[in-house]
């Protein structure tokens, strides 16, 4: 009856050691993956409050103008004015970069929207002459790193980094806690801990956000 009993505690007890095994494993090859992404974040989350550090809010205005081929704008239907061949002409003339976010036609104008993380450029086409104005404005690597902290003008494989980055914290933050509560001596205490941090931060919001 010993040994049957032994023998079901043991059976009994194994899921709970793959358990601890997993969550081991997952802590430490997650934390290790994503350590240069959840430092730039974090680190990045502080900048956010002061963009005047390290001169991230300076920035530079660029201003162009030209000419160009008056067929692509001057056709009275506006539906066929050659959006493709004017955002190439303008790329690879000034290396404007980011994406084209607008493109409005209206009986006089046109006007072209590029932007990305720390950059935007606004084109304006005169459709009777061809003619154009160009204003960009760049800025420094430090409001790039916020920028892409936020995901502005960012794209949508930057923004599917960000939610693995998130989703990284979560499962790393769990199996932490699940680590924890494997350990008899600090289960009690680590959990305390934990409920008096949340508290703490419920209190700061209360205390310290208008």
């Amino acid at each position: 009856m010993a040994e049957i009993k032994k023998t079901t505690t043991s059976k009994a007890k194994k899921p709970k050691k793959e358990l601890a095994k997993l969550s081991r494993w997952l802590h430490i090859y997650l934390s290790m993956i994503s350590f240069a992404i959840v430092l730039f974040f974090a680190f990045t989350g502080l900048t956010l409050n002061h963009p005047s550090w390290f001169g991230g809010d300076k920035q530079i205005d660029v201003k162009n103008s030209g000419q160009l081929n008056v067929k692509w704008v001057n056709m009275p239907d506006t539906g066929k004015i050659a959006k493709l061949e004017i955002v190439e002409f303008i790329r690879n003339k000034y290396g404007v970069r980011g994406a084209v976010t607008e493109f409005k036609t209206d009986d006089y104008e046109v006007a072209v929207t590029f932007k990305g993380p720390a950059y935007s450029c606004d084109v304006f086409i005169d459709r009777e002459t061809g003619k154009y104005e160009i204003t960009e404005i760049k800025m420094g690597l430090m409001a790039l790193m916020n920028d892409l902290h936020k995901g502005r003008d960012s794209g949508k494989g930057w923004a599917l980094v960000i939610d693995v980055s998130a989703l990284f914290l979560i499962i790393i933050s769990l199996t932490g806690l699940i680590l924890l509560l494997f350990i008899k001596k600090k289960r009690v205490s680590g959990v305390v801990t934990a409920v008096a941090g949340l508290i703490f931060c419920y209190l700061l919001y209360i205390l310290l956000v208008p």
